[in-house]
């Protein structure tokens, strides 16, 4: 009997560590604060005065945007902000006087989903994404979802982490969201 229980209680549990609470779980739906640009990202520059400059840039995947007059500027793993104060330093060694750049994100990399989901794939990232959304916007669990946790793996992270499903557990741009199978 005792041999039966121990195999039920480690087949039927999530096991393992469970996270529920810490960054992910965040009440209000501010967005996404201290962002950092990624591969994939879409950026709105405007240079007062200079429809020319403007428009919107793309980071590639060598982690740059290529920019007009200035080429290759390094954009991977900085702040929009500090992005936008560089072009600016830039163009204003020698191309333009005192110039004023501004620089926001327009496209969000996707985030992707697989598992126990009826439709897994790469989706549109949007402000606030939760991981109720995200699974919404995949049509659904699948009849075999574990709906009690979600397996998240960061962008660049070697390994995912698993979560205690929440309304208000957050998902990122370039996340990779697995949703698990129950075992009863």
């Amino acid at each position: 009997m005792l041999c039966v229980l121990v195999l039920v209680a480690g087949c039927g549990g999530h096991g393992g560590n469970v996270i529920s609470t810490g960054e992910r779980y965040v009440s209000d739906r501010s967005g996404v604060t201290d962002y950092r640009l990624g591969i994939g990202d879409k950026v709105r520059m405007s240079v007062f005065r200079e429809p020319d400059m403007s428009g919107e840039f793309l980071v590639g995947p060598n982690g740059t945007m290529a920019l007009p007059l200035i080429g290759e500027t390094p954009a991977l793993g900085r702040r929009v902000e500090d992005v936008a104060s560089d072009a600016a330093a830039r163009y204003g060694a020698g191309y333009l006087r005192n110039p004023q750049v501004n620089m926001e994100v327009v496209g969000f990399r996707p985030f992707f989903i697989l598992g126990e989901v009826t439709t897994p794939g790469q989706y549109p990232y949007s402000i606030g994404l939760t991981a109720f959304n995200a699974i919404a916007t995949a049509q659904g669990f699948t009849p075999r979802a574990d709906r009690y946790t979600v397996h998240i793996r960061r962008e660049g992270a070697a390994v995912e982490e698993t979560y205690q499903a929440m309304p208000n557990l957050r998902i990122y741009p370039g996340d990779t969201v697995r949703i698990g199978e129950r075992f009863f």
